[in-house]
């Protein structure tokens, strides 16, 4: 699944793709990825004459914003957009083509058909569920140490399933918290309120550099994740232990091991991250 910084990628290449262009029209072969409204042809006319004005992120959510609207997309697993030209052959796996009054296509394509899209009126977006409950972005300055003491310390849960938990924190998935984890050097299955002070401390501190580095890089390609210009991210090198079971660990040669955590396959470095942390 696509996480900030791949979720960033897409809607910073997206915005150069799009901006300015008027809708002319949506077709939708789909329907049940429209979850706002229920009906995907008042999405559809909703939509009809609306320019692209800019594109945000939210977490792992890219917020559209036309004329009087705003679209609220979630990828999933493997939604991806493309830009196209009318004319070109309609893959079919393309669920949602938005036409453009200039002869071009927004085309969203989605083999799993996970991916969602809500429409609401501009200004409610952040007051209506999926948002309403997110927690802080990472980059900014509601993540302080002090953020993350207060609820990692009232729950007994392991520390990587808080940090996956999105009403916490949200735009990190299962790569960026093994990352996080390891470069902190946190045992993925610690509890979370046992974390020292300076523990947390040193946590939020690579929260924020291992996915300002992802964004620089254009996140990980794992997978099948490409931007909307087709390019894939170059993160993926620059990982320590997701996906490196068996390798040795850059720091002290140990094997990366991989274990089981909240349902997540977990990847993680038995030297460098002891459980026993005493």
């Amino acid at each position: 699944m696509p996480e900030l910084p791949e979720v960033e990628t897409v809607r910073r290449t997206l915005e150069l793709l799009v901006k300015g262009k008027q809708i002319e029209d949506v077709i939708i072969t789909y329907p049940k990825l429209i979850k706002e409204p229920d009906d995907a042809e008042m999405f559809r006319s909703m939509l009809q004459g609306e320019t692209i004005e800019s594109i945000d992120r939210r977490g792992k959510f890219l917020l559209i914003y036309v004329t009087d609207y705003v679209i609220v997309s979630h990828l999933r697993m493997e939604g991806k957009y493309r830009l196209h030209e009318a004319a070109d052959p309609v893959d079919k796996h393309t669920h949602v083509r938005f036409r453009f009054t200039d002869g071009s296509e927004l085309r969203y394509n989605d083999v799993r058909k996970f991916g969602t899209m809500h429409l609401f009126q501009k200004g409610e977006e952040k007051e209506r569920l999926p948002l309403a409950d997110l927690g802080p972005e990472p980059f900014s300055e509601e993540l302080t140490a002090a953020y993350l003491q207060k609820h990692l310390q009232k729950t007994n849960r392991k520390v990587k399933v808080v940090l996956l938990d999105q009403r916490v924190l949200v735009g990190l998935g299962n790569i960026y918290v093994d990352e996080v984890l390891h470069r902190s050097n946190i045992h993925p299955e610690r509890e979370a309120s046992s974390l020292l002070l300076e523990e947390i401390e040193k946590l939020q501190e690579e929260i924020v550099l291992t996915l300002m580095e992802a964004v620089e890089k254009g996140g990980s390609t794992i997978r099948t994740y490409i931007n909307s210009q087709g390019q894939i991210g170059t993160f993926q090198k620059s990982l320590f232990v997701y996906g490196r079971k068996g390798e040795a660990c850059e720091t002290c040669g140990a094997p990366i091991e991989k274990t089981v955590v909240g349902g997540r396959g977990t990847h993680y470095c038995p030297v460098c991250q002891p459980k026993n942390f005493e």
